[in-house]
């Protein structure tokens, strides 16, 4: 709750002026009762209309005021808080995307998502139900207590000694609640995760015809998530009817109790009208605090988890001095020396790497899934950092530099990249502000020419989320592109070419030749056809180096290599 405290410091005065209506909205209820009660026992006895209509317009008068001042104090409650939650959601999803790829790996991007928005949304609605409730239920509360004890202390009395039974009521169902809701989120989390997964993989799921077995996985989480939700609400649940049970005792108490008193000639008729009328001001208020406790239990759980992201330490901030570090040979664009890394600090995914390039040049990397090919990638873009050797752009180590500076010389095509559901040319553009020259000449070389030929609009036509309405080849074409188009320094294409045809793969790797033969290129790929005319090739296996050399060397001399090779390419891998 203290960061969400932070969120609202700015906004406290407003706050604290719509608490203040919220205030004088309550006193204008409490007098009405006692209004009532002199009209029944001074002003009625005198029978005198026009005092009556005097003292009725009155109460009107105050219920009108309470009415007014309690809509605009909730106006103000709604926008102050409004304010809150979008600047919380704000700063969370700026969080979320400074978040490093080990932290990301850590929250899981399920939990990140309901963080932003169930999360977000349970704040909200414990920010605004406390400002509606939190100075109105409680003044109502105490108001009517104190007013009812000065009228008759003796059922006032009744009244306080059913309060504490709906305090101990209120304590133990939260204290069960708040662990149940943390729960709740989760499961919901995992939820979450089901409905991305399905999302992405619905032709998958729909060709291997598993859509009964996806249902099943849905409907065990849903069912666990709906039973721990009713669990939850089924706890929180007693507190309104036992308090109202409680209250409902008291009142009959107090009936039982005004009524002997009237007899005995101890009170008036109009005391026990108000009474009632105060007491039914207390039983509301009451409900209400205790409503205020579900929402708040709620919402505290939520703003816990969104604290955690945000508290969440920004571990890309904490950079080497250059005096720190060896100064590498900036003859070389880019270099590994001796590193290692690994996911889970227990057993390392790549080991020993290394390897030199010089402007220009071309590192083709091929291996078995799971080799550590995309590894080398996260670890060149600072997505992760190495946990031994060093990695260094132009002689400069990437640890004295911060992460932006590695990454925007950088053009990258990833394994699963995506695209939006946004026309072409905002796909490629990707926010850059590129010209549509720059944007079509990008796509002619990925070799995506005949994608702006077939569509009437060219890059103005709008693709559906994720590409759906492209073939697969021509997804990957506009991907490369995206990388291209803003003539990066260094270009990576993790194996985003695996579903072009051979003669496309080929025209693309003399386009890339012939207009960037300056820029860098690291290549990860499934296809020794690929990669063949690279200068320095990297064979893995198991997150090490089994070889490394041009095509023709590794050919000779690293086994697997040539098995590559002869398995794709046959007796031509050589020739």
């Amino acid at each position: 709750m203290k960061r969400v405290f932070e969120y609202i410091r700015p906004y406290r005065w407003a706050m604290i002026l719509g608490l203040a209506l919220k205030f004088i909205a309550a006193m204008f209820n409490l007098i009405i009762p006692s209004l009532l009660e002199k009209i029944i026992d001074e002003v009625a006895p005198k029978n005198s209309p026009g005092e009556v209509f005097m003292w009725g317009g009155i109460m009107a008068l105050c219920a009108v005021s309470d009415a007014v001042i309690n809509i605009t104090a909730n106006r103000m409650a709604t926008t102050n808080t409004s304010k809150v939650t979008l600047n919380i959601r704000h700063d969370l999803f700026a969080k979320i995307e400074g978040l490093s790829s080990a932290q990301t790996d850590k929250f899981t991007i399920p939990s990140l998502i309901s963080r932003l928005t169930t999360d977000t949304y349970h704040v909200n609605d414990m920010l605004v139900r406390t400002q509606r409730l939190g100075v109105r239920a409680p003044v109502l509360l105490l108001g009517g207590i104190i007013i009812a004890l000065t009228m008759d202390a003796v059922l006032t009395l009744v009244l306080i000694g059913m309060l504490p039974v709906i305090a101990i009521v209120v304590y133990i169902v939260t204290k069960k609640g708040i662990p149940l809701y943390v729960k709740c989120q989760k499961i919901l989390d995992r939820l979450v995760l089901i409905v991305q997964e399905n999302a992405v993989g619905v032709r998958v799921i729909k060709a291997l015809s598993k859509t009964k077995h996806e249902q099943k996985r849905f409907l065990d989480v849903n069912e666990n998530l709906a039973g721990t939700e009713f669990k939850a609400s089924l706890i929180m649940g007693v507190t309104n009817p036992a308090a109202t049970i409680v209250l409902n005792i008291g009142l009959t108490l107090v009936i039982v109790v005004g009524a002997f008193r009237i007899n005995s000639a101890l009170t008036e008729p109009g005391v026990i009208i108000a009474f009632l009328s105060y007491f039914t001001i207390i039983l509301n208020a009451m409900l209400g605090i205790t409503r205020i406790f579900v929402v708040i239990s709620r919402g505290m759980a939520s703003a816990d988890r969104i604290a955690k992201v945000l508290d969440a330490p920004n571990e890309e901030i904490a950079l080497l001095a250059e005096k720190e570090t060896e100064a590498g040979d900036e003859n070389y664009h880019i270099e590994m020396e001796d590193v290692s890394f690994s996911y889970n600090g227990i057993e390392n995914n790549i080991e020993h790497v290394s390897f030199k390039l010089k402007k220009g040049q071309t590192l083709g990397i091929i291996g078995a899934t799971g080799s550590g090919k995309s590894t080398i990638i996260n670890l060149l873009m600072r997505f992760y950092v190495q946990d031994s050797g060093v990695i260094r752009i132009n002689g400069k180590d990437t640890r004295t530099m911060e992460p932006n500076e590695v990454r925007k010389r950088f053009g990258v095509a990833f394994q699963n990249d995506f695209l939006m559901a946004d026309t072409i040319r905002e796909n490629v553009d990707f926010g850059r502000n590129l010209d549509d020259d720059a944007i079509k000449s990008a796509i002619v070389h990925a070799q995506g020419e005949s994608i702006l030929l077939e569509k009437e609009d060219g890059i103005e036509h709008r693709l559906t989320l994720r590409g759906a309405n492209i073939s697969g080849g021509q997804k990957q074409r506009l991907i490369i592109a995206r990388a291209l188009a803003a003539n990066p320094e260094i270009l990576v294409l993790d194996d985003s070419s695996s579903a072009l045809d051979y003669r496309t793969d080929a025209k693309l790797r003399q386009e890339l030749k012939k207009h960037y033969s300056d820029v860098t290129s690291v290549v990860i790929a499934q296809r020794a056809s690929s990669i063949m005319g690279a200068d320095l090739i990297l064979m893995l296996d198991d997150g090490r180096v089994i070889g490394s050399g041009t095509h023709e060397r590794l050919y000779v001399t690293c086994p697997e290599y040539r098995d590559i090779c002869d398995t794709q390419m046959g007796g031509v891998a050589n020739a």
